[in-house]
């Protein structure tokens, strides 16, 4: 019995290994530079949970740290792109409130959902120029990596990044 237990604890530990998440990563691979600019020059960006009268799904209780990853992601992208002019007289504010985020608890293949609306507001007149509502899911299927932890970071990542990648394509097809 205790051949067994010894032999079930060394199998457990070479299978677990030493494994490390990778780290919550929200900046958006491969943005490419917009093909036209808004006439307008972005002076903040703020992200946040939305209300628990605005929520659609759930927020994770341990993801307190999240919109500021999601905000640092957002600016980068748009930087990346050139979506703004950086000398138009008019100014404009984007907010974003984060509806969904909802990383899953386990399973084989790791979905997580994201929702979030986006708003951009006029620094002068205080009317919303722009706003829509997004929703993506993150899905890493099984064979991504043995280890569950991994599995659901890179779904929390690949969310919130096609998240912030389909605001900027939405961003580029209207004029503010």
């Amino acid at each position: 019995m205790l051949k067994r237990i010894t032999l079930l604890a060394v199998l457990g530990a070479t299978l677990t290994g030493c494994v490390t998440a990778p780290p919550t990563n929200f900046s958006v691979p491969g943005v490419q530079r917009a093909t036209s600019q808004q006439a307008v020059e972005l002076k903040a960006v703020s992200v946040s949970y939305g209300l628990p009268s605005e929520l659609k799904g759930d927020i994770p209780t341990y993801g307190e740290g999240f919109p500021i990853l999601w905000e640092k992601s957002l600016v980068e992208a748009m930087d990346k792109a050139g979506v703004f002019s950086d000398d138009a007289p008019d100014k404009v504010n984007i907010f974003v409130k984060v509806l969904e985020l909802d990383p899953p608890a386990g399973g084989i293949t790791m979905v997580t959902p994201a929702r979030a609306r986006y708003t951009v507001v006029s620094r002068r007149t205080g009317k919303t120029l722009f706003e829509k509502e997004i929703y993506t899911e993150g899905t890493v299927p099984p064979g991504y990596a043995f280890s569950g932890l991994v599995r659901l970071k890179e779904s929390l990542n690949r969310s919130v990044q096609a998240n912030i990648a389909q605001f900027l394509q939405s961003l580029s097809a209207v004029k503010l």
